[in-house]
């Protein structure tokens, strides 16, 4: 049988939190989905890699032997991959029971929907903002989020922490632009497939944790905040002129 879903995750130096994702993949996947597990890990120097060769579970491993931006990342996955649907995943998401089916449910209910995002919570289960209107010469400042409420629902683009793909659409348009390293990848990406007519979905059944392992990492912190600017400028130039960066 052809492999539905692909699990795709990105790791660099999260080793603890890519087992516990791991993990929850096992114990959360969809019962009677063909399915598939890749692990790219992004030069890591923490013993992720071989922690992945020691579970013992069949996870198609790719090591990178220097550093990539996630973009880059998430599009190996994709092109690597062999599901018609490919859930992206960081190292420190951790997947909520039902999460992987309702999102599945939510793309195949629509031949027009390229990707599902779902609910992000903080480690102590707080729901986080996940979904956004894409930024534009009008609100080049600020985002205006789209992740409230519990219906499941249109959105300009979701976070890419736990997202699924149809990998089709992703093709279509080129994957993931690798000039965004970091931040603003998702947006760019949900941008291209909706000019080709493609549509996002915001799934709030679909839960999962979110650790944001940077956060306690004041020096990634500051790295985080320089390369956020920066992305969006960039992002912002593309889609909308100079005048809006």
């Amino acid at each position: 049988m052809a492999v539905l879903l692909s699990y795709c995750v990105v790791n660099t130096n999260g080793r603890a939190d890519l087992l516990a994702c791991l993990e929850a993949i096992e114990v959360t996947a969809p019962a009677g989905v063909e399915r598939e597990t890749l692990v790219l890990d992004n030069a890591s120097t923490d013993g992720s890699a071989q922690a992945v060769r020691g579970i013992g579970r069949e996870i198609r491993l790719i090591e990178r032997d220097r550093r990539e931006g996630k973009a880059a990342n998430d599009s190996r996955l994709l092109r690597e991959s062999r599901g018609e649907f490919c859930l992206l995943l960081n190292e420190d998401s951790e997947l909520k029971p039902g999460a992987a089916a309702a999102l599945l449910d939510a793309v195949q209910s629509d031949r027009r929907v390229a990707a599902a995002g779902a609910r992000l919570l903080t480690s102590d289960g707080r729901p986080v903002p996940c979904a956004w209107r894409f930024p534009g010469f009008a609100t080049a400042r600020r985002y205006t989020v789209q992740s409230r409420g519990e219906r499941t629902r249109r959105v300009d683009w979701v976070q890419s922490s736990a997202m699924l793909v149809r990998r089709a659409a992703a093709e279509q348009v080129g994957y993931l632009d690798p000039d965004f390293f970091i931040y603003s990848d998702e947006t760019d990406f949900c941008r291209r497939l909706a000019d080709a007519g493609w549509t996002t979905l915001f799934v709030p059944s679909a839960r999962a944790v979110h650790h944001d392992q940077m956060a306690s990492d004041a020096a990634a912190s500051r790295r985080r905040t320089v390369e956020f600017h920066r992305n969006r400028d960039r992002y912002l130039r593309k889609h909308s002129g100079d005048a809006a960066a």
